[in-house]
């Protein structure tokens, strides 16, 4: 058996069983991303996603592993390997040459909000911001400096975000690697001294509401150690799903 190259996005949605990973990975095949399926494997590779290239698979370790195989000479040393995380630490074992895994947090919801989940932070004034690429990086500097998403990178749509009193930006949140089928989420930070107040769980709810309005899903992505992030992605109806990464030319 060969591998199959699939051309549309199409035949990628019914390749992966509508699947929100491969789904985003694909970001409506734009150009660059290429997807093969052989069996019941399927590989979306997308260069330059999420500040990665990126190889994301599903199916059967057996088949996937025969099916990096195969395509893995195409694509290069830049690029990782992402999937669920049993997948990923069993490919790891199997694919010659592939680094240790790296767990996350893949968290994703298709459906509406929970009632009350803005815990009476409607009125706050989240808003979706411009001009303020200066104010966004020196809050995340400040509270988040390990986030994946900053101003000015490629894919990266629009910043949303809630003012103190004064003007202070204190809280943000990016529209960042969406793609038709799943929006999705970066770059999410409160300034330390105002934690607590809801501020976050406002911005976030305003992001989400939109993007699950124009792409009907929405999607992040969060370290297995950030509890309070999982706590309140949680409560704002995202479901968690264990996912991995590795370098293939490790």
């Amino acid at each position: 058996m060969s591998a199959r190259e699939l051309a549309t996005m199409d035949e990628v949605v019914a390749a992966c069983d509508d699947d929100p990973l491969l789904v985003w990975a694909a970001q409506g095949m734009r150009g660059g991303v290429r997807a093969w399926v052989l069996g019941e494997a399927v590989a979306v590779a997308s260069p330059d996603l999420n500040r990665r290239d990126r190889l994301t698979v599903r199916g059967n370790a057996s088949e996937v592993a025969r099916l990096v195989g195969l395509v893995w000479p195409e694509l290069g040393a830049s690029y990782r390997l992402m999937g669920d995380r049993p997948l990923v630490e069993e490919l790891a074992g199997r694919l010659a040459g592939a680094g240790p895994p790296h767990g996350f947090e893949w968290m994703d919801t298709d459906r509406p909000l929970p009632a009350g989940a803005a815990g009476g932070m409607e009125q706050l004034g989240v808003e979706w911001l411009e001009g303020a690429d200066e104010e966004v990086g020196v809050l995340l500097a400040e509270a988040s400096p390990s986030a994946w998403a900053v101003p000015g990178l490629p894919g990266i749509r629009r910043w949303a975000g809630l003012r103190a009193p004064g003007g202070q930006l204190v809280a943000t949140a990016a529209d960042a690697w969406s793609c038709p089928r799943v929006g999705f989420v970066a770059g999410v930070a409160t300034a330390a001294a105002v934690r607590g107040r809801g501020y976050g769980q406002a911005v976030c709810r305003f992001v989400f509401d939109a993007l699950a309005a124009e792409h009907g899903r929405v999607a992040l992505m969060v370290d297995t150690d950030n509890r309070a992030a999982l706590g309140l992605y949680g409560r704002l109806g995202m479901r968690v799903r264990p996912v991995a990464a590795a370098a293939l030319g490790h």
